[in-house]
């Protein structure tokens, strides 16, 4: 028959199959829970070792770059801004001792290469300076993007449980429970403070203070107002977790409207960069024969100096803030 299927392939097939669903079962019974686990917060992965709130209140401060009463622990207050809205829980001396592990690797790198200790020392240094800075920026950015992602979810658990009745301490206890990091973790300091004597209004502006995401003044605005004045604050978050919603959007679709430009600069950046590149590996003596001249150095540095006001003009038409 044209269309018969040899027995021995069909049983090849059906041991494959019983084999990826052996695995997979191992796989869903011995790391499902380990699976779970991942998705809780800090704090209560902390309260299950150790259930004195107030020690994991004071040891996620400290996590965060603060003193036991919250304030700053660096004389450099914007570095220690910029660590507690990062996120960065390691400490300040694993921090520092990172950094010193990079900068001693690049200086033995630049050492081997340039076989000069003053370039090597100078280069190395920089290196310790700006890649702190550059990787604190970019985890407080990347936190920001998932705070702001995750703080609708959060404001409707509160609305569901202003409606049902709570308190707003109960309701923020609630969204500690229930939400992942960063914003189980950072509504449950909001939950301890209070807990240990601070009022909401205070608790809920050192949540901003913490964070640093833009959406957060809005809301602890709401609640300090409705704590003052009074009024239906369930109605006001339902409002705010709608406008945020909606900017989130606009925020997505803007992004997927400026992609093309910022390829466009990617590549345009690139390709003239790629071709010198590519011209000196295959015909060393294209540019050779001219670099050492005057006005090589001038056109190239025109040319660089061009590529980069460029860019600076691509990169403001593709990013601003709604």
């Amino acid at each position: 028959m044209p269309f018969e299927i040899d027995q021995t392939v069909i049983f090849y097939l059906l041991a494959a199959g019983s084999v990826v669903l052996f695995v997979e079962a191992i796989y869903l019974s011995c790391f499902s829970t380990a699976s779970y686990r991942n998705n809780v917060n800090r704090r209560l992965r902390l309260m299950k070792k150790q259930p004195n709130q107030e020690s994991i209140l004071i040891q996620l401060r400290r996590e965060r770059g603060l003193s036991s009463a919250g304030g700053y622990r660096l004389p450099i207050a914007s570095l220690n801004r910029l660590v507690m809205q990062s996120g960065l829980s390691i400490g300040f001396a694993r921090l520092l001792v990172v950094v010193a592990v990079v900068a001693v690797g690049v200086f033995i790198a630049v050492f081997w290469v340039r076989q000069g200790v003053a370039e090597a020392m100078v280069v190395a240094l920089a290196i310790a300076i700006a890649l702190p800075f550059a990787a604190l920026m970019m985890l407080r950015r990347r936190r920001h993007a998932k705070f702001g992602e995750q703080f609708p979810d959060a404001i409707d658990i509160i609305v569901r449980s202003l409606r049902a009745g709570h308190p707003v301490p109960v309701a923020v206890s609630m969204v500690a429970r229930e939400m992942t990091d960063p914003m189980g973790t950072e509504f449950g300091i909001v939950a301890d403070e209070v807990t240990y004597g601070a009022d909401m209004e205070t608790a809920m502006r050192n949540l901003s203070f913490r964070v640093g995401q833009e959406d957060l003044p809005l809301f602890v605005t709401a609640v300090a107002i409705q704590g003052t004045t009074g009024g239906n604050l369930s109605e006001i978050l339902s409002n705010l977790s709608a406008v945020i919603r909606m900017r989130y959007k606009m925020r997505r679709k803007i992004k997927a409207l400026a992609a093309e430009g910022k390829f466009s600069a990617i590549f345009l950046s690139g390709l003239p960069v790629a071709v010198f590149l590519l011209l000196n590996v295959a015909t060393p003596d294209f540019y050779g024969s001219v670099l050492d001249k005057q006005m090589t150095q001038i056109g190239l540095a025109g040319a660089g100096g061009w590529m980069v006001l460029g860019n600076l003009m691509m990169y403001r038409m593709v990013n601003f803030k709604i």
